[in-house]
């Protein structure tokens, strides 16, 4: 007969007598299941268990811990109104220095410029029809009302010419004084020069043939795009100044009363009108190349990097190794 052990599960073949204790953990023997198998090599296991046992599978170790229950959930909360009991947060802006534009807008000066050349243009075209007019009463003589309107219509442009080229003065000395405090805000610093000195600078005659360019090549270095505004400002130096010196000269002789010389002053105030707007053209220009990008934003260029011919060194490329794979460097 063969008694199971309850506690050690060992299987004991107890003959013909039954027994109680299990020899090996003194644990309680099993009502006995039948005879003893038989002894020897071809022992097999029975292909089922006796009736009220059967097979469990245990994986060798510690048993595993016991499966932790869900708890129910509730039902879906519903709120009247959206909860204000969440966290909040807060975002600082970064710290940044902006420089505040208190001058005139770039379109402001833009308009006021083109009105500008406008009346330069049309000074112009006016004392170039009052030449033609010295030249055709030569022969002919003219009526009173052309005369006089020739002559009061010159000195009607001229004026009209003169009180926007002031104002288009003031207006970008104005954002000149403007620019350069943003520039040197932006650079953390202040403008080492003060407003009066700026206008003393740019609005006395003579005197800002040579502070006024000086003042703009400062701003220019100020903001790094002295590389890219140099030619700009020096050819806008230049013709103002050929430009002065014309207008100089043109109002120094135009006091003649002999015919001849007032057809060459007519003569010499249109030249001085075609280079004072010139000037105005090229002082747009430099205008232009500020304003296209804000003081805050540096230039930059971008240039396109060839492949390196012979004999050049490619510095994107990594360095070659001396050795070959596979050697040790040499001691």
């Amino acid at each position: 007969m063969i008694q199971v052990c309850s506690q050690c599960g060992t299987r004991w073949n107890v003959r013909d007598r039954q027994r109680v204790w299990c020899p090996r953990c003194r644990g309680t023997l099993l009502a006995p299941s039948g005879p003893a198998p038989a002894q020897g090599w071809d022992q097999r296991p029975a292909a089922r268990p006796p009736a009220g046992y059967r097979w469990v599978a245990v994986r060798p170790g510690a048993p595993p811990r016991p499966r932790r229950v869900r708890r129910e959930l509730g039902p879906t909360p519903r709120y009247q109104s959206i909860p204000r009991w969440g966290l909040v947060e807060h975002f600082d802006a970064p710290a940044e220095h902006t420089a505040e534009r208190t001058g005139p807008s770039a379109n402001a000066v833009r308009a006021l410029l083109l009105v500008t050349m406008a009346a330069l243009g049309a000074a112009a075209f006016v004392h170039v029809v009052r030449y033609i007019l010295l030249i055709v009463n030569r022969t002919v003589l003219l009526p009173p009302w052309l005369a006089a309107a020739a002559t009061w219509g010159g000195v009607a442009v001229s004026v009209v010419a003169v009180f926007t080229v002031v104002a288009s003065a003031l207006m970008l000395t104005n954002w000149l004084i403007a620019r350069r405090a943003a520039a040197y805000a932006h650079r953390g610093h202040q403008d080492p020069r003060s407003a009066a000195s700026l206008r003393l600078g740019c609005l006395v005659p003579v005197a800002n043939l040579l502070w006024a360019p000086v003042y703009v090549i400062e701003l220019a270095d100020t903001e790094a795009r002295l590389r890219w505004l140099h030619r700009s400002i020096l050819l806008w130096w230049v013709v103002w100044v050929v430009s002065t010196a014309v207008s100089i000269f043109s109002i120094a002789t135009s006091f003649t009363t002999d015919p001849q010389g007032i057809a060459d002053n007519t003569v010499v105030t249109i030249v001085a009108y075609l280079f004072g707007l010139a000037a105005l053209v090229l002082v747009q220009r430099v205008f232009d190349g500020f304003e296209q990008q804000p003081v805050s934003r540096p230039s930059h260029r971008w240039v396109v990097v060839g492949a390196p011919q012979d004999g050049e060194v490619d510095d994107t490329q990594p360095a070659r190794a001396v050795e070959t794979d596979g050697q040790n460097p040499a001691a």
